[in-house]
């Protein structure tokens, strides 16, 4: 392969950035506040559908006391009646008997009934009570992912920051080699991990260690001063006896 060593010298630099480049993208992915929210969500999640119960709850309770409600106002202006008609008819002693028995059968109803509706929002209380815990706990999982996320929004605007500045310090780097020497690079690095270049140290690859015999190990040297490995296909620099 057609290179000189100053090119490669270069290309070593440019891959010690992508290298840290990688790093700093998969710290990215690693940030601790990322899992945490990961957390925080399926943590709230799981609390979410027991607001839509007990609302749900608390609608179905409200109704039977709305209905409670509604009955005594009802029998409320039944008794009022009775007892007008009771002193209407004061004289006649059957429709005073008979406007009494109705107006005692009202005052049981509405006893029960009071009793029912105590009953009814005393159990109200309790679904409130409930409700106003969830509620806080989902408040309080906003409250934490709000944090988190604005920890690791920080910590990641640092690296996002770094990345930058590595990619601008490769755009510089990467005008100095020669297009196609720099395209057979990246074509390699996307093969092996982001990890193209290696030395030949002595008959061994210096990345995958394997060692090179006969004919292969004539043949890397051969094409002095970069060919690549027979075993995992990374360019191979060969130092001559000058630069080692």
């Amino acid at each position: 392969m057609q290179a000189e060593y100053r090119d490669l010298d270069v290309l070593v630099e440019i891959q010690r950035i992508d290298l840290e480049i990688l790093q700093k993208k998969k710290a990215r992915g690693a940030l601790p506040q990322r899992i945490e929210v990961v957390k925080v969500r399926k943590k709230r999640d799981g609390i979410a559908p027991k607001l839509d119960q007990v609302i749900e709850l608390q609608t179905a309770k409200e109704s039977e006391i709305t209905r409670v409600e509604d009955e005594d106002s009802h029998l409320a202006e039944r008794q009022e009646r009775t007892q007008a008609d009771i002193e209407a008819f004061a004289s006649d002693f059957r429709s005073v008997e008979s406007y009494s028995r109705d107006l005692d059968g009202i005052v049981k109803r509405r006893v029960t009934l009071e009793e029912n509706l105590a009953a009814l929002k005393a159990e109200l209380d309790k679904i409130l009570a409930v409700r106003k815990q969830v509620e806080d706990a989902l408040a309080l999982c906003d409250k934490q992912e709000e944090t988190l996320r604005a920890a690791y929004k920080q910590e990641d605007d640092v690296l996002v920051d770094q990345v930058r500045t590595l990619l601008a310090e490769r755009e510089q780097l990467a005008q100095k080699v020669p297009a196609d020497l720099l395209k057979l690079y990246d074509k390699t690095a996307k093969k092996t991990g982001g990890v193209a270049l290696g030395k030949l140290e002595g008959d061994t690859c210096g990345v995958c260690r394997t060692t090179l015999e006969g004919g292969r190990l004539i043949n890397v040297r051969s094409q002095a001063p970069l060919s690549q490995c027979p075993n995992c296909g990374r360019l191979l620099i060969i130092q001559d006896e000058d630069e080692a």
